[in-house]
């Protein structure tokens, strides 16, 4: 009988070559079943996948799986001649079948297909099964499909490969609400050991089991996300309990401290003026004074280790306390007055904005959501009225200069002193030193509060704020820092998005959905 496949870290640890240290003695199993990984950018997560599934080494205890892996990367790349079949994984066979079709009947061709001779038909039924039926070919380049194609087509490749163990990481990035909802019921009946390294908290509460990598250590909790996060909340409201008795505990050791040495220094201070007047023989009045400093030295003791006892306690309490910190900022630059035209776009459709308006844009991927973005954010599109102070945050973060401070970087966009700028930067959580660190040391959360300072602290400051999908590759942490930040934000605001856990947090005011008919995008209210 075959057993469950799992996977076993023993004292895992692995160290960058410049000697970051990314993992440090995690000891953990996954079986059958559904598993989450979540945590902070820059935590490990990816890296933990990466382990698993062999691309990287440990530098420390052991990784054991016991079947075959199947692995999702979060970048599927372009590779310029690859095709559809490629990102299946079952090139080599259809080119082995499509020689033997031409008369080439090498032995080779046969021990490549094995007993696969249906493979061309069962990949259609796969990318049927995740809803891309009829719209892609096995020979069509997979560098014309758009990201949520990619995704799809790859995840498609991984239940046609059905290894036992299959690790997904960020697999709803890119995906517009139909693509997510095919991800969505395949993820639901996946066979096997699935772990899964996701921000969208919909995903995140299919799972069986939720793991968090925090600060080097792997907590495993059973439920999903929602319920993890119950759980969470309930435990930090009882540590900062515990942290505010031990803190008065050890306040109340201290004030007793101090009582206490005030009460020996008053009957030194008497036991010196009896010894100077001389009331009772000199040898009593000895024996007296070593008794009184041998009790002194016993109370001592008793009040150093009452006192060590509460420091130690303040000290635990707090490690059991997290520091999730939270962004708090003011932004009345950017209010924009209620009925201001803001924007008058012509092409590619039709659209005006009106003071602090919060569009949504939404639609399946490739049917313009980027493209309109982009029209609304360059100088030569063919607007009929605009906004100068207009801000545009991309999906990729590539505009950060990788050589130079968090603070030159923002200062790069504002006349504001160093001062005042690393005050604000401590608003966006870059505190003291940290606003030093060069941008090419960043997180991808932290580059992403980077981008997003830049564009809140500019001066000027922005009006019309475009952004696009931007909670790909966010954690949750960084995610509820965005939504804090927007908070504050008082121009307009165009956002694509499939995320609707994010833009049910935006105060979002009107929807615009692009839909493709007859080979022609347009927009309309849903």
């Amino acid at each position: 009988m075959q057993s469950s496949p799992t996977i076993s870290l023993s004292g895992l640890g692995f160290t960058w070559p410049d000697g970051t240290v990314q993992l440090h003695d995690l000891t953990a199993s996954f079986g059958t079943g559904r598993t989450s990984i979540v945590g902070l950018n820059g935590s490990g997560k990816s890296t933990l996948l990466r382990l698993i599934a062999g691309e990287l080494t440990p530098s420390a205890g052991s990784v054991t799986t016991s079947a075959p892996v199947s692995y999702l990367r979060q970048d599927l790349g372009r590779t310029a001649d690859a095709t559809v079949a490629d990102l299946l994984g079952i090139a080599e066979k259809t080119r082995a079948l499509a020689a033997i079709g031409g008369g080439d009947v090498s032995i080779a061709h046969f021990e490549t297909i094995g007993d696969d001779w249906d493979i061309g038909e069962r990949a259609l039924a796969a990318l049927a099964a995740m809803g891309l039926a009829g719209a892609v070919t096995l020979e069509r380049p997979a560098a014309t499909l758009s990201g949520g194609e990619r995704v799809l087509t790859a995840l498609a490749g991984l239940r046609l490969a059905s290894a036992p163990i299959t690790l997904l990481d960020e697999p709803t990035n890119n995906l517009d609400a139909r693509a997510r909802g095919q991800l969505y019921d395949a993820i639901s009946s996946w066979p096997g050991a699935l772990v899964v390294v996701s921000h969208d908290r919909h995903l995140l509460d299919l799972v069986d089991h939720t793991a968090e990598l925090r600060a080097g250590v792997l907590n495993l909790f059973g439920g999903g996300y929602t319920a993890f996060a119950q759980a969470q909340r309930a435990e930090q409201e009882a540590a900062e309990r515990m942290l505010r008795a031990a803190e008065h505990d050890l306040r109340t050791e201290k004030r007793q401290r101090i009582e206490a040495e005030t009460s020996l220094a008053r009957r030194a201070r008497a036991g010196q003026k009896a010894y100077d007047e001389k009331r009772e023989p000199r040898i009593v009045m000895r024996q007296r004074v070593g008794s009184a400093e041998v009790s002194a030295a016993k109370l001592r003791g008793v009040q150093d280790a009452r006192l060590g006892d509460a420091s130690r306690a303040v000290r635990e309490a707090e490690d059991r306390v997290r520091d999730d910190r939270h962004i708090r900022i003011d932004l009345p630059g950017t209010s924009v007055p209620s009925g201001r035209r803001v924007l008058a776009l012509a092409e590619p459709f039709e659209l005006e904005l009106y003071g602090p308006e919060r569009v949504a844009v939404s639609g399946d991927n490739g049917v313009g959501k980027t493209t309109l973005l982009n029209a609304i954010a360059d100088a030569v599109a063919p607007v009929v009225f605009r906004l100068p102070e207009v801000a545009y945050l991309k999906q990729g973060i590539d505009d950060l200069d990788p050589v130079v401070s968090i603070l030159d970087s923002v200062r790069q966009v504002t006349d504001a002193p160093p001062g005042v700028v690393r005050a604000q930067l401590a608003r966006f959580l870059f505190r003291g030193r940290t606003a030093e660190q060069l941008t090419a040391e960043l997180s991808g959360g932290e580059r992403f509060r980077v981008a997003l300072a830049r564009i809140l602290l500019a001066d000027p400051p922005p009006q019309l704020l475009l952004l696009d999908e931007p909670t790909n590759n966010l954690d949750l942490q960084s995610i509820d820092n965005l939504v804090e930040a927007l908070d504050s934000y008082g121009g307009a605001l165009v956002v694509v998005s499939h995320d609707e856990h994010f833009l049910g947090r935006l105060g979002i005011t009107r929807r615009i959905e692009i839909v493709r008919e007859g080979g022609v995008s347009s927009p309309k209210s849903p």
